[in-house]
């Protein structure tokens, strides 16, 4: 990956993978809470991992962890949703970390990969932390905990949104925005989003 200022792209994937659980752990451990919904969160995924030794993969039934973004214009006035092709709400880009403890090229990865916006750049320390249950009844366990990562992710000026499979639709939306009850968005989503749109606004404008 290339770094700039803490904001890092992909040059080649292969150096973004690490398969030590304790990179992901570091990452929790070093993020500073500044609300009692991350502090709840960060201690849960503590607690979760020494449990669970296999939290990087898809094969720890009861939970796993994920990386997420809030991904910005250029110049920060506006967020990206998706409108979730399983889930039918609209969420921020994000998914699973398939092993790869640097979630934060998990949450670039995901972005590029649901947004199809290319030249994405992310910030390299999270802005928030989240655990949520899924359900899934087609898998052999309906239910599991995401340990969810979340970045901040920049798009360059003219980026084209394209999308793949997993959304229905795509939508940049503003700050003001984040309560409009059409778009019905969680209260993890709307909390992330703020601290996005507050980091930028500092980063990038």
């Amino acid at each position: 990956m290339t770094n700039t200022d803490d904001w890092y792209a992909f040059t080649n994937p292969e150096d973004a993978f690490d398969d030590r659980l304790s990179t992901a752990v570091a990452a929790v451990e070093a993020f500073t809470p500044t609300d009692q919904a991350q502090r709840a969160a960060q201690d849960t995924i503590l607690e979760f991992v020494e449990q669970n030794p296999d939290a990087l993969h898809r094969s720890c039934l009861d939970g796993h962890f994920t990386g997420s973004s809030w991904v910005v214009d250029h110049d920060a006035s506006s967020g990206l949703i998706l409108l979730h092709t399983k889930a039918k709400r609209w969420l921020q880009p994000g998914g699973h970390a398939d092993g790869n403890a640097r979630l934060e090229a998990v949450a670039l990865r995901e972005a590029q990969e649901e947004s199809g916006i290319e030249n994405l750049e992310v910030w390299s320390r999270p802005i928030d932390i989240d655990v949520h249950v899924v359900e899934d009844p087609s898998a052999s366990q309906s239910s599991h905990l995401h340990l969810d990562v979340r970045y901040l992710i920049k798009a360059p000026k003219g980026a084209r949104v394209q999308g793949n499979h997993e959304s229905l639709a795509l939508q940049w939306i503003t700050e003001d925005q984040l309560d409009d009850q059409g778009l019905a968005l969680d209260d993890s989503t709307k909390r992330v989003a703020r601290y996005g749109f507050t980091l930028a606004e500092q980063l990038l404008t």
